[in-house]
């Protein structure tokens, strides 16, 4: 008995101080959002899966009542970091910027803009597998760049 009271005193605690859990925002003061970007974005296609997530209808067209986000760009660029005694690219750092529109109802365009950082080493002995680990990194950063665009979105309302 003292163990349902402490557990539902916890529960309790934790809904009322705004608790939520990773990956569940309050969105829903936008029922639906138009998500604007090229054909095959990657990020597009992930940031829409987080939007379903969280219970947001897409819509297929701009509309005047509804938020729309307008994915302007999504580019990697490497940067070298070190090199080994032979001359090669021994560690990169991966910057990942994003760079988008979010247009509420009645009002104008705002401009975003981000950079995601993560360092990488190179092996050109495994060229294979430094291969899958950088599509993996890039698979990682462009995760954290949808949680990121959902957050603010959550911050908006």
């Amino acid at each position: 008995m003292l163990k349902m009271a402490i557990a539902a005193v916890l529960t309790l605690t934790l809904s009322s101080c705004g608790f939520h859990l990773r990956g569940n925002l309050p969105l829903s003061q936008f029922p639906a959002v138009y998500v604007q970007s090229e054909a095959h974005s990657e990020l597009a296609k992930l940031l829409n899966a987080r939007l379903q997530q969280n219970s947001v209808r897409l819509l297929g067209s701009m509309q005047t009542d509804a938020p729309t986000i307008q994915l302007l760009s999504d580019t990697l660029e490497r940067r070298t970091l070190s090199l080994f005694p032979s001359g090669q690219v021994a560690e990169y750092e991966l910057i990942y910027k994003v760079s988008y529109n979010l247009i509420m109802p009645g009002a104008e365009p705002a401009f975003n803009q981000f950079e995601l950082y993560r360092d990488y080493q190179d092996d050109p002995n495994q060229a294979l597998a430094k291969a899958r680990e950088l599509d993996l990194l890039l698979s990682e950063l462009r995760q954290q760049a949808a949680n990121r665009i959902i957050r603010q979105l959550a911050r908006l309302g």
